[in-house]
């Protein structure tokens, strides 16, 4: 199956995706442009349509509430649109890092295009860096992605990456709206690069208040039990109480050890997955062994943002990229998060 990937380009070590093209260090944006893939424009063009005339002659005709947006290099279709929408170019998406790579200390790490052009991004590190207990180490990152088929609005948001394993958390904090830490900009909105930059607050609290929960996370220890129920409500959304949860999916564990040749219960949504993360969360997942997560719900969340990031089923390795970063691999790793900060309340 061809890769979504159009192209990418990254500095240091291969990304977990393993996928892109290795650039050294301090590279001017136009350069990054080049190697990421992102050296053209989006083009746009009214619809038309093909009819007959009284004649029986075909006849071209207007359609102009609507776009044809394409690829100025290769002239591939994108995406069909209003005419109210504001596209964003994919040299804004790396000029929005200029001024911070070249006066902030920020370095661009990856960036690159996913379907062809339909959807674009670029990831810099911020300088900020937290060790928990156990010398668990996690940098901070600023992705700013957008899309102009309608998949994904322009989004700018801090991520924690955990440097053990590369695994990848968008930054959200309890205690505020859900899109804390993160900024969308509409594509009915023209997209103002210094507004987004004031509005996320690119500056160390964001960064610090995080990894304070973090914190929190490595000091709750779980039972077998409560992270047995936890990956339910993760997976599952489960309505029967906690009790009853914690009764019914340690069971179902029991009964898979049980087995000479475990193999997930059919009759218990996600089976598989919540095997594959109760085994990483015991001691088979990276870093699962250190201080700050073994059997504790940071070990919890841990082994979510794991077996997201590179056990769980996908396509390709770009479609598990897109699905981490941007679709249901985001959404699970979100609520990961917000169960395993339910527990350390």
């Amino acid at each position: 199956m061809a890769h979504q990937l159009e192209q990418m380009a990254y500095v240091g070590q291969t990304p977990w995706h393993g996928l892109g093209n290795q650039l050294s260090q301090n590279q001017p944006i136009e350069v990054w442009a080049k190697q990421a893939g992102m050296d053209w424009r989006i083009e746009s063009s009214n619809v038309s349509y093909m009819a007959q005339n009284s004649r029986g002659q075909s006849i071209i005709m207007p359609y102009e509430e609507q776009r044809v947006l394409y690829r100025s290099d290769t002239h591939t279709p994108l995406s069909v649109v209003s005419q109210r929408y504001q596209e964003v170019q994919p040299m804004e998406i790396l000029e929005f890092y200029r001024d911070l790579t070249e006066q902030s200390g920020f370095e661009l790490e990856t960036a690159g295009v996913l379907k062809g052009g339909k959807k674009f991004w670029a990831l810099a590190r911020t300088g900020q860096t937290a060790e928990l207990k156990g010398g668990d180490v996690s940098n901070g990152y600023i992705l700013l992605a957008t899309a102009c088929d309608g998949t994904l609005a322009t989004t700018a948001q801090f991520t924690n990456i955990r440097v053990v394993c590369n695994n990848t958390l968008a930054i959200a904090l309890r205690g505020q709206s859900s899109n804390a830490g993160v900024v969308k900009v509409p594509h009915s909105t023209k997209f103002d690069a210094d507004k987004v930059k004031d509005q996320l607050g690119i500056s160390v609290k964001t960064w610090y208040d995080h990894m304070y929960e973090m914190k929190q996370l490595t000091q709750r220890k779980v039972t077998q039990k409560e992270a047995a129920a936890y990956f339910d409500a993760v997976f599952n959304n489960n309505s029967l109480s906690a009790m009853e949860q914690e009764d019914n999916i340690i069971q179902y564990y029991r009964n898979v050890a049980s087995q000479a040749n475990p193999q997930p219960n059919k009759t218990e949504p996600n089976g598989r997955a919540m095997t594959k993360v109760m085994n990483m969360f015991n001691g088979q997942g990276r870093g699962a062994d250190l201080s700050s997560a073994k059997d504790t719900a940071y070990g919890l969340l841990c082994a979510i943002t794991e077996f997201v990031d590179h056990e769980r089923r996908a396509m390709s390795t770009d479609h598990r990229l897109d699905s981490a970063w941007f679709g249901a691999g985001a959404a699970l790793k979100q609520r990961g998060l917000e169960q395993a900060l339910h527990l350390a309340v």
